[in-house]
């Protein structure tokens, strides 16, 4: 059985020697977070009211009302309830624990479900706002939630799809969800919209699958949806403001072997060397660490073509002038 030697080069809970690329890889990441989509212009004044009275003390009541209209016969009561759950949960995290507790998780998986674009969207939404309190993601997970969320990834608006990616990758937060989420056929969707998405989609995918692929099969499933071509497409563009979070996820996956194979396949080698040259700090420490897990062990044929691309005289320049991390990482 393969051993992985990961361990050396992750960047979520794991190091690399005594420097890594941590503290770097939570700032890649650090923007996919709740519902971006803004306020909502059509909100009636009666809306703005309920919003107003939710900030007081007693908000109790008007958050179990709009949990009930989520199982209305309305379907306008139910868009009505799911939008106004959704911005509640947005922007009053007190309001995340609230709503979970009225009761609010199983109706909005339900909506997720929805053939009606609106309802699907709020539903996805809402789920996503309330999965940024820990307390919820256990129970949004255990609820049923994954199957909807990975259905509205398949199939959702734009906006759901991408709200999705983002509620995903909050429940993989829990460990044992990485392996439900994988099982789900999530992957294979997430590559899809890493490849295919405008640039949030490109970014919530990407920071899906970095969590999502520090289990090993997650690895394997990103590689054989063909993970490697939109990465290595992405780190080659340097206007694409995508190279950093790229060069992330593909240092997680480079302990599979497929992996190192297919990043060969699509050209990835002059890629990094490239951005060793030109890159910014934190890119040329990634694409060394990246480098030294595709050489590793007794892979000779990659060690003579990292050499053949032109790797040596960058990385000679790196060890004189870069940081002591970069230094350490290219000694």
């Amino acid at each position: 059985m393969e051993t992985e030697v990961q361990a050396n080069y992750s960047y979520i809970g794991q190091s690399f020697g005594d420097s890594t690329v941590n503290d770097n890889s939570s700032s890649a990441f650090s923007d996919c977070n709740s519902d971006q989509s803004g306020e909502f212009p059509s909100a009636s004044s009666e809306s703005r009211q309920m919003l107003i009275a939710c900030a007081s003390e007693n908000s109790n009541d008007l958050i179990r009302q709009l949990v009930a209209d989520l199982e209305s016969c309305s379907i306008d009561e139910q868009k009505q309830a799911a939008m106004e759950i959704r911005l509640l949960a947005k922007n009053k995290p007190e309001n995340r624990i609230k709503i979970a507790r009225a009761g609010a998780i199983k109706p909005l998986i339900s909506l997720i479900s929805s053939s009606d674009h609106i309802l699907q969207e709020n539903g996805v939404t809402a789920i996503l706002n309330l999965s940024l309190c820990d307390e919820n993601k256990e129970l949004i997970a255990s609820s049923g939630a994954i199957k909807p969320l990975v259905r509205a990834l398949r199939i959702g608006t734009p906006t759901a799809k991408e709200n999705a990616a983002c509620a995903l990758l909050r429940l993989s937060q829990i460990e044992e969800n990485k392996i439900a989420i994988g099982r789900s056929g999530a992957i294979p969707l997430l590559v899809n919209l890493l490849e295919t998405g405008n640039f949030r989609g490109k970014k919530d995918a990407s920071t899906a699958l970095y969590t999502l692929c520090s289990v090993k099969e997650n690895k394997i499933r990103a590689v054989e949806a063909g993970i490697m071509k939109p990465l290595v497409e992405l780190m080659a563009d340097f206007g694409s403001n995508m190279v950093d979070k790229s060069a992330f996820v593909l240092s997680v996956l480079v302990s599979v072997p497929d992996a190192r194979t297919a990043l060969v396949e699509e050209g990835g080698i002059p890629v990094l060397v490239e951005i060793i040259e030109v890159g910014s700090q934190r890119q040329k420490e990634i694409a060394v660490a990246i480098l030294l897990q595709i050489c590793e062990g007794d892979s000779m044929v990659y060690r003579t073509m990292v050499a053949r691309e032109g790797a040596i005289p960058p990385l000679v320049a790196l060890s004189q002038a870069g940081t002591s991390r970069a230094k350490q990482k290219v000694f």
